[in-house]
């Protein structure tokens, strides 16, 4: 075949009219509810007969089925047809550096099988075997035919490189950013597996599921170990040229405060809390909850310190405003979960510092934004391998 052999238009055949009025019908089923054969027609401007033909040929495929009737005042008792959405299922992997989450979910949407474990893997390839198990024993535990698992989005820290097939800047998981690691997990899985950086799919999980819906153009903050940021744009992730958009915690950070830190991340995250909790006075062993804790129950030290947190926030919201515009920015990560401590400040100090002020809101997810945002992504393919393999 030549290259203009290639690069040409294919027939179109009957066969492949029809795969395209199947699909018609299967994506306003999906988008609209269920439906009768007529309203079907009245919709899609397709004949009566063409569209009795491409239901049969659906419901046969396991794609749609019949769900009731609806008895119009007049005429005939009309079926209604949906989609079938045990057809396929789609895997979502978080993997942290506390916890890997796994969920199960069908082409409606719906969760329909989860779990959890701790992390406590010591090498990158423990980390990737203890997902691939995770993974196996929950498809095994929810009794679905594993055969109808067809896809698999697994988010984890940093930026996965296409070309490399390796993830990128994952300070916080050591040896995770060795070359293999994700072929480990799609040989261990046994299906094609797409890897997305976390910040991203909390972003798209908000947008799918919480408080994002409807957003024009929203980002989320990802506050914990690390920072980051996901930008989804009319229902789109943004992630630059190279996959680095949202990588804000490596921005230099440019203070008031003496001394100051290094990079934006070293200033906002759950370490610079408790830095600062430790610098008014707070002792013993401290994680950003127990401050948090401490600032609800009254403690001082720990109140300045959320205070000085929700400072820097305001001037991280500042930058990403100046930049990208938002009408939303969602707080979220571990620090994000303790944002009714933070949002006043945040909003007060962003006040004297912009005119730009997007709406400011925690995350409606929590910790289940990321697993969520890589089941809604895996879901996408996880609908197209459904129907072509009809």
């Amino acid at each position: 075949m030549t290259s203009s052999d290639e690069g040409a238009e294919q027939p179109w055949t009957p066969q492949r009219q029809r795969s395209a009025n199947e699909r018609l019908l299967w994506d306003r089923l999906r988008a609209g509810g269920a439906a009768s054969r007529a309203q079907l027609a009245r919709e899609t401007g397709l004949s009566k007969p063409t569209v009795s033909s491409a239901l049969a040929a659906l419901e046969q495929a396991g794609l749609v089925r019949k769900v009731g009737t609806h008895a119009p005042e007049r005429g005939r008792i009309a079926v209604l047809y949906a989609p079938d959405p045990t057809a396929g299922y789609a895997l979502g992997v978080d993997i942290g550096r506390s916890w890997l989450r796994v969920a199960l979910a069908d082409l409606d949407g719906t969760v329909v099988a989860r779990s959890g474990v701790r992390n406590g893997a010591r090498t990158a390839n423990s980390m990737a075997d203890l997902a691939v198990s995770a993974a196996r024993g929950l498809v095994a535990d929810s009794g679905l035919d594993p055969r109808k698992v067809t896809r698999a989005v697994v988010g984890t820290p940093g930026v996965y490189d296409e070309d490399t097939r390796r993830v990128r800047y994952a300070q916080h998981l050591p040896g995770w950013g060795r070359p293999g690691l994700l072929d480990r997990i799609r040989d261990g899985l046994g299906l094609p597996v797409a890897v997305q950086n976390d910040a991203n799919l909390a972003a798209l999980g908000e947008y799918t599921y919480g408080v994002g819906a409807g957003s024009r153009l929203f980002v989320y903050l990802m506050i914990g170990t690390g920072l980051g940021m996901g930008i989804v744009s009319e229902g789109r992730l943004f992630t630059g040229a190279h996959g680095g958009a949202g990588e804000i915690g490596f921005l230099p950070w440019a203070g008031r405060r003496e001394p100051e830190p290094d990079s934006m991340e070293d200033a906002v995250s759950a370490e610079a809390v408790v830095q600062e909790a430790r610098a008014h006075g707070m002792t013993g062993p401290l994680s950003a909850k127990d401050v948090f804790d401490a600032a609800r129950a009254g403690d001082p030290a720990a109140a300045r310190a959320v205070e000085l947190e929700g400072e820097r926030l305001a001037h991280t919201v500042a930058a990403v405003s100046a930049v990208l515009d938002p009408d939303l920015v969602v707080l979220g990560g571990g620090v994000g979960h303790s944002a009714d401590l933070l949002l006043r400040t945040v909003r007060q100090t962003l006040r004297t510092l912009t005119p730009l002020r997007p709406k400011v809101v925690p995350s409606g997810l929590g910790e289940d934004a990321v697993l969520l945002g890589a089941v809604a992504t895996a879901l996408d393919a996880a609908r197209d391998l459904a129907f072509e393999g009809r």
